[in-house]
């Protein structure tokens, strides 16, 4: 009788509870060699803030950032910095910390000329990435818990890895990047 009932609410349970989203479980990629480097940094004792800022300085063509959350006025700066001199510069955040976070550079960025979108379709769009000349052959891509903002720079126990001269992984960022791109809605202030 008791595996009937363990049964019955395993049954039940798979039809009540609501799918957390749409999007099926892709295979795992292989482990692809690496022939860069990668450079870890611990927040709130390295300047995580400073590093990025000065990556996105030594860009050539294009930025690309996914970002939670972005208070940081010195990164905004930066980004606008590279779109002056003729850099593609990206943006996406996440529609709700948009929301809740009047601190939030989306409208400095966009006013700048920099596009915008905003994730709408998941409970937290939580990546925080950045994609540096991912087409070129010194690709720079930097990920980690690290929001972009002071707190998370002064007050958070954070990390971020930067990876130089990867660019099948850096082209594997680039592509998620896009496809979150495809699914987000511009931003409109």
């Amino acid at each position: 009788m008791r595996s009937r009932v363990v049964f019955g609410v395993i049954a039940w349970l798979a039809m009540a509870v609501p799918v957390a989203n749409a999007y099926a479980f892709e295979p795992l990629p292989r482990p692809t060699p690496a022939h860069g480097t990668v450079q870890a940094a611990f927040a709130p004792w390295n300047d995580i803030e400073g590093l990025i800022v000065d990556a996105i300085g030594a860009a050539k063509k294009q930025v690309l950032v996914q970002a939670y959350l972005m208070t940081s006025k010195d990164m905004a700066q930066a980004l606008i910095r590279a779109h002056r001199r003729g850099v593609e510069v990206r943006v996406l955040m996440d529609a709700e910390q948009l929301a809740k976070v009047p601190a939030s550079q989306a409208l400095v960025l966009s006013d700048a000329g920099i596009p915008v979108w905003l994730e709408t379709g998941y409970q937290n769009a939580h990546n925080k990435v950045v994609i540096i000349d991912g087409d070129s052959d010194a690709p720079v891509l930097i990920t980690g818990s690290f929001n972009f903002t002071w707190t998370a720079a002064h007050k958070n126990a954070e990390n971020v890895l930067v990876v130089r001269g990867e660019p099948q992984l850096t082209a594997r960022y680039a592509a998620n990047w896009e496809r979150h791109r495809r699914d987000a809605t511009p931003y409109k202030h």
